[in-house]
């Protein structure tokens, strides 16, 4: 027992140095969404602690991925920045290793992540509404108009808020999601004797 936690905590650190890594990599799409929300593959590290190691590692990652984000960069929003990405992070991979807990195969897999990705991309709606974008008025001063104006230029009829994170940052969370969902199937077998502590 003592042994299969070392193992887990290990794995799990291990996981949340790479996620914190992979934060800095990060591009925006344009075309599709505002420059200011980018695109990255940091919730990917959860997801295979959620799978191979349970729901409650896949959170304690995203935690951390966060704490070491404030740690080591700092923050510019009094956190609440790096809160909503934790509770997101938090929902996608406890969904998707709560489902594949209970019956472990490819396909609880395949369903979890979708499941997972999908509440993401629900959750992303309250948080953004209510805790990311007040964030962005406060502490960077940025009015709202000007917010909804960087929609408009992509979409004139995103008249509100509420409208524009359901057109636009509804639908990049879920292709967010699904994407780490793929390249989770991809490398998870792969990386399965390390996660696993397998030889």
């Amino acid at each position: 027992m003592r042994k299969n936690t070392t193992h887990n905590l290990t794995v799990a650190a291990m996981l949340s140095a790479v996620a914190f890594i992979l934060m800095f990599i990060e591009f925006p799409i344009p075309m599709l969404i505002p420059s200011f929300v980018k695109m990255d593959f940091s919730d990917l590290p959860a997801l295979l602690g959620a799978f191979a190691l349970g729901p409650v590692y896949g959170v304690v990652i995203s935690f951390m991925k966060n704490l070491l984000h404030i740690v080591i960069k700092g923050t510019s929003t009094a956190c609440v920045g790096e809160l909503c990405n934790f509770m997101l992070g938090a929902v996608f991979s406890a969904v998707a290793g709560f489902i594949y807990k209970h019956r472990k195969s490819r396909k609880t897999a395949i369903l979890g992540a979708i499941a997972g990705a999908a509440a993401m991309a629900v959750f992303s709606v309250p948080s953004n509404y209510f805790i990311t974008y007040p964030a962005y008025v406060e502490f960077y001063h940025m009015p709202l108009e000007a917010i909804l104006g960087m929609y408009q230029a992509i979409l004139p009829s995103a008249n509100s808020l509420i409208k524009c994170l359901v057109i636009f940052n509804m639908p990049f969370t879920l292709v967010k999601g699904l994407l780490d969902a793929v390249l989770c199937l991809l490398i998870y077998k792969p990386l399965s004797p390390i996660l696993h502590g397998r030889k």
